[in-house]
């Protein structure tokens, strides 16, 4: 809790001002206690309605404050007098308990937005690693489940403690002033209460944990089953989903359960002992009664502002509940904000102004660090020159996806340096390197927005003219202005409205919009049918123009012209020439080739 209060220090004036605000409804609510007293002795009682009456005394103090010292000399009468007191208290109570709640609410909900953000920036930024770690549905459920526990303690829970701690101090001052000695005695059964509810609370915090993990869990296979519907579809496996949804829902239901089980421990507890403390208090005051030590107004005043102070301490257990199940909520969100970022530029870092040169990869060697063993790169030594094209081929798990990655510095090397221009990346600016980058992805991801702003999204600046003549020379412009609203057509999430070839060449027009030096085109054309993939290999033409670009490609027929061919197998480069050069050098690509060529027969034949 600590640190969440960091995240409320920017709204320390509204803060301050509803403590002061919860403050007076504290007062109002002891003041409140303190009328019942005159409303027995005084006002249910006509033949003393002109005699002054006592509000209070202080012990130790030969002193009494009366009601009459506080109202107008021309207010003396007692039934006038208590009913302007009681409407004056209700009112200022009413009022400060709605301003109060208003700007702790406030504080709250502009401390807890703060943290989202600054969540969902480190999330932003983290490195591919982190995602591998974490999927998709847990992150989302962290981001907003996790923090809208939190966000219920702080605003909600946070008014409501400061109303019930103030209501407690001043209860407890009208009681102690009534009689110290009978108040001390009745509070004596607190810590059975107390300690009880302190023990509760450490259990609510671990439950609350194991409860927001099973949400996450359940937002899991929920993003998962609905991104994949189509996959669920085709295999039939609807009733699959449905049991993990259902055991996942259960398994969640029941720690909800317990957590209710162990927060309304509490509430019977401090029932039990209130019970308790009013049969004894009954009883002395029988006989205080009959002595004439204490009239039946000042015990009432004194009972009920016991009563009163019980049903504070009541709330205040059940806020502490829930401010351990914030606590507990909150342990995955720091994780993420404790979680160091291990692609992050240096202090200094240089900034990339323009490329020039050459992408050297120097005895590069890399090994992803959730499976060290599993796969890496070897002493990869490559010059990609300015303005030339080099493929990448090789069988699937060679390391042409992974190798391409370290030149935009989605993975720093574990070995060696990647440059450009001269300069290691590890030692310039991200913003400025990934802008001269531009990626055409065999899974290209659009988002669930207009054209435009999907064909703008690398350069939000642009002007409309812009992106109508990116789209143009993606060969995109046709088939844009058959939608319903042409450029302003909402496409749907991950372009779902559009075809394959479609969203290829989206992609392409957002990659020539950026006009980015260095292009990585990644199996860009491999799940096309042959018409679009002519489009879209004419579409390439045209963006791979003076630039230079590593491709990514298995298909052979499509890197027949490329300045470079670099055969990788196994996280190693085994052969480097042009297509003339290597079909006929008896290695993998030549084996590659020939595969590829005998494998079209058949089909031709069948």
């Amino acid at each position: 809790m600590t640190r969440l209060l960091r995240f409320v220090r920017p709204y320390s004036a509204p803060l301050l001002l509803s403590v002061l605000l919860m403050a007076a409804v504290g007062a109002a609510q002891g003041f409140m206690a303190v009328l019942i007293g005159p409303v027995f002795d005084r006002v249910l009682k006509p033949d003393s309605a002109d005699s002054p009456v006592a509000l209070f005394t202080i012990p130790g103090f030969h002193h009494t404050v009366n009601l009459g010292d506080l109202l107008p000399s021309a207010i003396h009468n007692i039934w006038t007098m208590v009913a302007i007191a009681i409407l004056a208290t209700f009112s200022v109570k009413g009022l400060c308990d709605y301003f109060g709640n208003y700007f702790v609410n406030f504080v709250g909900f502009s401390a807890v937005t703060d943290l989202r953000q600054r969540v969902f920036d480190r999330v932003l930024r983290q490195d591919a690693h982190f995602f591998e770690a974490n999927s998709t549905g847990r992150v989302m459920s962290s981001i907003m489940n996790d923090l809208e526990k939190i966000q219920v303690a702080t605003s909600h829970m946070l008014a409501d403690w400061l109303r019930q701690s103030f209501s407690v101090i001043f209860l407890l001052c009208v009681v102690i002033q009534k009689d110290w000695r009978l108040a001390v005695a009745s509070l004596t059964l607190l810590p059975f209460v107390l300690v009880p509810t302190l023990r509760i609370g450490r259990r609510i915090r671990r439950t609350t944990r194991r409860a927001q993990d099973e949400a996450a869990e359940l937002n899991q296979i929920l993003q998962e089953t609905i991104s994949g519907h189509q996959v669920v579809k085709s295999f039939g496996a609807e009733d699959i989903e449905s049991n993990r949804f259902r055991l996942a829902a259960s398994r969640l239901k029941s720690s909800n359960l317990r957590y209710v089980a162990q927060q309304a421990l509490s509430s019977p507890l401090i029932e039990f002992f209130g019970a308790i403390t009013i049969v004894g208090l009954l009883s002395y005051a029988r006989l205080q009664i009959k002595s004439g030590a204490l009239t039946a107004g000042e015990f009432t005043s004194f009972v009920i502002a016991l009563l009163m102070l019980y049903e504070p301490v009541k709330r205040l257990t059940g806020i502490h509940n829930i401010f351990q199940q914030a606590a507990g909520a909150s342990q995955k969100v720091f994780e993420y904000l404790d979680r160091d970022q291990q692609i992050s530029e240096k202090p200094g870092a240089q900034k990339l102004s323009r490329f020039q040169q050459s992408v050297v990869l120097d005895n590069v060697g890399f090994c992803y660090s959730s499976a060290p063993d599993a796969f890496s790169l070897e002493g990869i030594q490559l010059e990609v020159n300015a303005g030339e094209v080099v493929a990448l081929v090789g069988p699937s798990g060679a390391g042409k996806t992974t190798l391409a990655n370290l030149v935009p510095r989605f993975y720093d090397v574990t070995g060696g340096a990647v440059r450009i221009d001269g300069k290691d990346v590890r030692d310039l600016q991200l913003g400025s390197l990934r802008s001269k980058v531009g990626m055409v992805a065999q899974e290209t991801f659009l988002f669930n927005d207009t054209v435009t702003n999907n064909i703008r999204y690398g350069k939000p600046e642009a002007r409309d003219e812009e992106v109508r003549e990116a789209a143009r020379n993606a060969l995109a412009e046709e088939f844009i202005e058959r939608m319903p609203q042409g450029y302003d057509t909402v496409i749907g999430e991950r372009g779902a409205k559009l075809s394959g070839g479609q969203r290829q060449r989206l992609a392409i027009a957002r990659a020539l919009l950026k006009n980015a030096p260095i292009l990585i085109l990644d199996e860009a054309t491999s799940h096309l049918d042959t018409e679009s993939e002519v489009l879209v290999q004419r579409a390439l033409q045209t963006l791979m123009s003076n630039r230079t670009v590593i491709v990514i490609a298995h298909r052979l027929s499509t890197i027949r012209r490329a300045d470079k061919i670099v055969v990788m197998d196994r996280g190693r480069i085994s052969e480097i020439g042009t297509h003339e050069e290597l079909v006929n050098h008896g290695g993998i690509y030549q084996r590659l080739h020939e595969l590829q060529f005998l494998e079209a027969d058949p089909l031709l034949n069948s």
